[in-house]
């Protein structure tokens, strides 16, 4: 009786070490996929260095350029955030104080951005919070 309760115990086991392996690698290539970003998909990367003076409330306000920006056509995904406390090296710029990433399918989607109404308005509104931007774009050319 013991030796059946010990078989059935290691086969459960076996069986479920499996299942594990098995999900693991299906989350795994999940999260692969997920995490991907298409070949030729543009990454617009945008630096702002906001005034020196600018107050709590005006940095807030500066924040709804980038729900303006969300609006105009082509933009697939928008994300905003400050510099990362990362260990200080000679090829880290922590300088500026938000980045802005947007993503777009293509080239003709960049250029509709680069020239819309929407983008050009907010620009010219918001442009009184920053001293300074710069903008590098990308195309994925290996996913």
């Amino acid at each position: 009786m013991e030796r059946r309760n010990f078989l059935k115990s290691v086969t459960a086991a076996g069986l479920t070490g499996t299942l594990l392996t098995s999900c693991a690698s299906s989350l795994e290539d999940g999260a692969k996929s997920a995490n991907t970003i298409a070949k030729g998909t543009i990454l617009h990367s945008v630096y702002f260095w906001l005034k020196a003076d600018i107050s709590e409330e005006e940095e807030q306000d500066f924040l709804n350029f980038f729900a303006e920006l969300h609006k105009v056509p082509g933009v697939q995904t928008l994300q905003y955030g400050k510099p990362a406390p990362t260990n200080p090296r000679a090829v880290v710029d922590n300088s500026f104080q938000y980045n802005l990433l947007v993503t777009f399918q293509d080239m003709d989607d960049i250029n509709t951005y680069e020239t819309h109404p929407t983008h050009l308005a907010a620009a010219e509104q918001y442009s009184k919070y920053w001293v300074k931007v710069e903008v590098r774009d990308i195309v994925i050319s290996f996913p």
